[in-house]
């Protein structure tokens, strides 16, 4: 681990090199007690324990933090520890272990986390962005068909792109398994950067990424061959969202109002001044994995995403099904009882924007 921030910022960011949940509970000690015995309604010191993906569609949770939009709407007496995560599966295990108070996800960790606790851990309360994940591959291959015995590529088993390129396959005629078998043998590769790397060697025929590594195969000179956005209505689909645990929501409503704000904010920075958000979502990045991305990578990356506070619930229902469809989930039980809007929303109505819906 290693401190990527000066002492002299608000928010205390720490760093994993697997997240796994031993260094969660090493770097967390402590702070789960301060977090559930501080009242609501108390000067009390809070600490808030954020997770979010080094990835370019998280660049909500990336702004939110560089812009200060969090930590000036958190409260003087809360502290944001951040923890930073090469995979939604990661997060997910941290948040089933208790490490983690709230974190931006996408809809595959969300739905794992929902399932092992019997719908009691965790509660969606925003979207953060749609689209911005691609298959991407080598020259040469210009169909689905040539994909067979090719090796790809996925973040890790079980997340958002592992499903939804299992499930793209799967439509085309092409079986996997979970253990690399099947037409199309496909291997998780974490951190992302080292999916790059992969192809850039030929050890890979390509990948299912989210942006920014699905722009950076492109300009090692891969090619598109699925934008996700083209296989969902109106190209919208949760990619991202913001989770929070019900333990948490409970006992500091007026934290979790705070969060939501920074998230809003974020997004309206995003829409207003594009070039700048991508300046500083760039420089987060930076900070948080050691490095930064070439200016055109990250301008390809904010073209493929629409950053909304909207979750597209339709899509996280059918995504499950998705993942049940490849053998990955079992039915999820009342899956629609994931959401809790009603902060959202009102802070939504009180800024004169469009709510939302679940």
């Amino acid at each position: 681990m290693r401190r990527a921030h000066s002492a002299a910022r608000a928010a205390t960011v720490i760093l994993l090199a697997a997240g796994t949940a031993a260094g969660l509970a090493a770097c967390s000690s402590g702070s789960s007690t301060t977090s559930s015995n501080a009242s609501a309604d108390s000067s009390a010191p809070i600490t808030l324990r954020l997770g979010f993906l080094e990835n370019i569609t998280h660049a909500t949770a990336l702004i939110g933090i560089k812009q200060g939009f969090f930590t000036k709407n958190l409260g003087k007496n809360v502290t944001l520890k951040l923890y930073p995560f090469s995979t939604g599966t990661q997060e997910a295990t941290a948040l089933l272990a208790g490490q983690l108070d709230a974190a931006y996800v996408g809809p595959n960790p969300a739905i794992e986390a929902w399932q092992k606790s019997d719908g009691s851990l965790i509660k969606v309360i925003s979207g953060a962005a749609s689209g911005g994940a691609e298959l991407v591959v080598k020259s040469g291959i210009s169909s689905a068909t040539q994909l067979k015995g090719q090796t790809l590529a996925s973040p890790s088993l079980g997340n958002t792109q592992d499903v939804s390129m299992r499930y793209w396959l799967k439509t085309q005629g092409l079986t996997t398994t979970s253990t690399g078998g099947g037409d199309v043998p496909i291997t998780p590769i974490s951190p992302n950067s080292d999916a790059v790397l992969a192809f850039q060697s030929g050890s890979i025929a390509g990948a299912w990424e989210p942006a920014p590594y699905d722009a950076e195969m492109v300009a090692d000179g891969g090619h598109v061959l699925v934008d996700e956005a083209s296989l969902w209505p109106k190209g919208q689909f949760v990619t991202t969202e913001l989770v929070a645990t019900q333990s948490f929501i409970a006992a500091h409503p007026t934290v979790i109002s705070g969060l939501l704000k920074g998230q809003i904010q974020a997004n309206d920075y995003i829409a207003g001044n594009k070039s700048a958000a991508e300046t500083a979502a760039n420089a987060e990045l930076d900070a948080v994995s050691g490095k930064s991305l070439k200016s055109s990578i990250v301008a390809a990356s904010f073209d493929q995403v629409t950053f909304t506070d909207d979750p597209i619930a339709a899509s996280l229902i059918t995504d499950a099904q998705h993942a049940v469809d490849v053998g990955l989930l079992q039915p999820v039980k009342n899956l629609g009882a994931i959401y809790d809007l009603g902060p959202l929303n009102k802070l939504l109505a009180a800024d004169g924007e469009p709510q939302v819906s679940s």
